[in-house]
């Protein structure tokens, strides 16, 4: 599994029709009134990777598995949703469980399509999601910092850790800041992760724009381009329509000629998924042989040890050490057998951090 991303935004932005062309099904209802999606739709797509079938070809697998990458649909949010208007409450807690937010944002005209606001400007609803998710963290915050508060008067270590990163959040969202602008010492940021707070999660806006804008953005996406810039998040240009229609096509080249026409040279998905890939600090290995070739998700920063439990847990529990081949290596020089002859095989410990591209054979005793 790659990663797991929540598509949110206020309704009639283009949410499901992006979910339905991400995914290539017809998973969520894609309509135009508020709510069309009231139960979270999960969509899984393989994650594009040229390398993963270079290294197929050398190896002459007989099957290739990519990595897969998960969206969750969820339903639109209104004005008052930390306060459980419209279907603030169930929108609330699906937010929880995703590892990042992709947040769409409508960057097009149209008098056929109804805003829930009355008129088209992706800041302000940038604004009103954002704001709904720090009032519901404010509000949980604020209560955990009370009772830690109490804790740690009759010096309970875990109370005192837990304060170190729930005050300083709470600081941030009273000042009108996400709780992941809240300045947290890195040690502690897997423990500010524990604590599921919304407005702590990565964002992702994807500006949804019509299909003339496509390849060059409009006036409404450089806006939101630079309101992400001053917040350090991201954007990726996308327009819902022709993800749409590249998903109804059959062939590669079709898609390509398709997407050449419209002046692109990729479609949206890659975007996002490459996106969401730095967002996240994600990096892929691979296992490769004869039976199969595959790619795998973990983390930037983990060791060898970690990469093998993302195979099974035994490979951690009894992990001895990994045979790598850098990517690079591997192809240049033909393949597995030619690396050991090259001397370009190494024999990679636990301390051993994974690099992107790394090709793993990982050996281990339970």
């Amino acid at each position: 599994m790659g990663f797991n991303c929540g598509i949110v935004g206020l309704p009639n932005v283009g949410k499901s029709t992006l979910f339905n062309a991400l995914t290539n099904t017809a998973a969520a209802q894609a309509a135009n009134y508020p709510f069309c999606t009231i139960e979270p739709n999960v969509g899984r797509v393989a994650v594009p990777d040229p390398r993963l079938e270079r290294l197929a070809a050398i190896s002459k697998s007989q099957k290739i598995i990519p990595t897969q990458l998960e969206f969750v649909d969820i339903a639109g949010l209104v004005r008052g949703a930390s306060k459980g208007e419209g279907l603030g409450n169930q929108f609330l807690a699906n937010i929880r469980e995703v590892d990042a937010i992709v947040h769409v944002l409508r960057c097009f005209e149209d008098s056929d399509i109804t805003h829930v606001e009355g008129s088209v400007d992706p800041v302000r609803d940038a604004e009103t999601v954002e704001t709904e998710l720090m009032l519901a963290d404010l509000d949980s915050v604020d209560k955990r910092v009370t009772a830690a508060q109490k804790k740690a008067k009759t010096g309970d270590k875990e109370a005192k850790e837990l304060l170190s990163v729930l005050e300083p959040v709470l600081q941030a969202l009273q000042a009108g800041l996400p709780a992941r602008a809240a300045k947290i010492d890195a040690s502690l940021k897997p423990l500010l992760a524990r604590q599921q707070l919304l407005s702590a999660k990565p964002v992702l806006y994807a500006c949804n724009v019509e299909e003339a804008s496509a390849a060059t953005g409009n006036v409404f996406s450089r806006r939101v381009e630079e309101m992400a810039a001053g917040q350090g998040a991201a954007t990726v240009v996308i327009s819902a329509a022709i993800e749409a229609e590249v998903a109804q096509l059959n062939s590669e080249d079709d898609k390509r000629e398709f997407l050449e026409a419209l002046g692109l040279s990729e479609t949206g998905l890659t975007r996002v998924i490459r996106t969401g890939y730095e967002l996240l600090h994600l990096v892929t290995f691979f296992t490769v042989g004869p039976k199969e070739a595959r790619a795998w998700t973990t983390h930037k920063g983990a060791k060898a040890p970690e990469a093998a439990g993302v195979i099974h847990t035994d490979f951690e529990r009894g992990f001895i050490r990994a045979e790598t081949i850098a990517f690079e290596d591997f192809v240049s020089l033909g393949g597995e057998t030619a690396c050991k002859e090259a001397g370009k095989m190494r024999l990679e410990g636990k301390e051993y951090v994974v690099q992107d591209g790394d090709i793993f054979h990982f050996l281990f005793n339970v």
